[in-house]
């Protein structure tokens, strides 16, 4: 089970930076708030697709906080933030310094376990890690 869910965080990855691609050029013609606005609404239509063909329902979502919901303010910020950065940095460089600020953040969650989530402590591996993306964005802005 654990193998699978590597390939899926994988997919994930590729997924990730062909829809940051998309979205950029969108938003390089539509202008960044209008292709937001764009790109949500096509989700929302996928999505709304899904649940009626799976036959799913939203009655699981009561005594959601919510607090919790703001994960879809922050979906739309990083989509125009992402499409802001397209068009200067384009795909790899945007891609890989958001994977840092991901990877920072991700790592300041696991040490003090923010989100109720169990406490991993930080270790100098990770350092090793950080650096290796910090020395790739360096390579990639070398011209």
């Amino acid at each position: 089970m654990l193998k699978i869910n590597y390939f899926i965080s994988i997919f994930t990855g590729v997924l990730l930076s062909i829809m940051l691609y998309l979205n950029g050029s969108v938003g390089e013609v539509a202008g960044n708030y209008a292709s937001s606005v764009i790109i949500h609404i096509i989700g929302l239509i996928g999505i709304i697709l899904v649940l009626l063909i799976k036959k799913s329902k939203l009655e699981n979502i009561k005594g959601i906080p919510l607090y919790m919901f703001s994960g879809g303010l922050i979906g739309v910020l990083t989509v125009v933030f992402s499409n802001i950065s397209f068009s200067n940095l384009g795909v790899s460089l945007t891609v890989s310094v958001c994977l840092l600020g991901q990877l920072i953040t991700s790592i300041i969650i696991d040490h003090f376990g923010f989100f109720n989530l169990p406490i991993s402590k930080f270790n100098k591996k990770k350092i090793l890690g950080i650096s290796a993306i910090i020395i790739g964005i360096c390579v990639m802005t070398i011209k």
